[in-house]
């Protein structure tokens, strides 16, 4: 179970004879931070309103929202330090979204932006998913020594401002073919987890796992290394196939009591019975809503400039059945 100060979450709660108590709803947010440097691109973002693009405005309007997502009894949002694509899905990704140097330094602009949504989620009593790199940006890191300064860094910089309520995702569907250094590829992204899991302050570490892309199965050598296990089920139209990966994934070796946790999948159906959301839950595992939506301001969470609050059927419908869910 995912425990915050102590107490199992959701405490006591089950929905349709399933237990609730214990589990981690959330939705991906990875753009609560989102920048471009690239000055060819940087116009594809703009407010309707102002006609350009603003990273603080974004910042300020995802900070104005949050409560209204822990209201609805919302409890963790992945975000992350190089976003993932501002168009959703995409095959190119010539913008710079990355608080991440080449050098593997981290970017004061991002993380100040970050700390105040970390903030602002430990006096909601939220847990968030701090994810450090996303594929198609993480060729802007040089090489791999750079990549592993760039974990050392967000660990101990996290550590350091005493932050005891984030979880760490190495890299977003390590397994995707687009990684450019092989440390963040199915065969070796363990040895970040280990590594990050290494460092500590005043004995204490941070919990930590990486993602696999849509309808995939995390593979030994991560689940040996993870303190959770993190699924996504884009590409999984059939709720069934959802809860076989949790079965599987339990029966992975290396695999011991420990929580199971969806934090992307673009389905949805949320006003039937059976959706791919129920069905994670039928299975013990946590679930996380992915909305990609389009550059519009008006859709979706994941193409800026987002419009952070619940103004779309589908937003209202995913929070309101995790209010049902949670007996907010």
């Amino acid at each position: 179970m995912f425990c915050l100060n102590g107490k199992a979450t959701y405490a006591g709660r089950t929905f349709r004879g399933m237990k609730i108590e214990g589990l981690l709803f959330n939705s991906r947010m990875v753009q609560g931070i989102f920048d471009d440097d690239n000055p060819q691109t940087v116009g594809r973002w703009a407010y309707p309103d102002t006609g350009k693009w603003d990273a603080e405005r974004n910042t300020r309007e995802f900070l104005a929202t949050m409560p209204e997502w822990r209201r609805h009894g919302l409890l963790s949002f992945t975000i992350n330090l190089q976003g993932g694509s501002p168009q959703g899905y995409s095959k190119d990704q010539p913008w710079s979204n990355s608080g991440i140097a080449a050098d593997g330094g981290l970017r004061p602009a991002y993380l100040a932006r970050l700390a105040r949504i970390l903030d602002k989620a430990n006096e909601l009593g939220m847990a968030p998913i701090l994810g450090i790199f996303y594929f198609g940006q993480d060729e802007r890191v040089k090489d791999e020594a750079a990549v592993k300064r760039a974990v050392r860094e967000t660990v101990e910089w996290l550590l350091k401002r005493g932050d005891r309520h984030v979880l760490v995702e190495i890299n977003n569907e390590c397994n995707v073919n687009r990684y450019d250094h092989e440390i963040l590829k199915p065969a070796r992204v363990h040895e970040l987890i280990e590594m990050a899991k290494s460092i500590t302050k005043g004995g204490r570490r941070l919990l930590v796992g990486t993602s696999y892309g849509g309808g995939f199965v995390p593979l030994a050598n991560v689940v040996k290394s993870s303190d959770f296990l993190l699924m996504h089920g884009n590409g999984v139209k059939d709720p069934r196939r959802i809860a076989q990966m949790v079965d599987q994934v339990r029966q992975v070796e290396g695999y011991r009591p420990m929580p199971v946790l969806f934090n992307e999948d673009d389905h949805f159906d949320f006003e039937k019975p059976e959706n791919n959301f129920t069905a994670a839950v039928s299975r013990y595992a946590s679930w996380g809503y992915f909305d990609p939506g389009a550059s519009d301001y008006s859709d979706g969470y994941q193409c800026p400039p987002v419009q952070w609050g619940l103004n779309t059927a589908r937003k209202k419908a995913f929070f309101g059945l995790v209010k049902e869910m949670a007996g907010v």
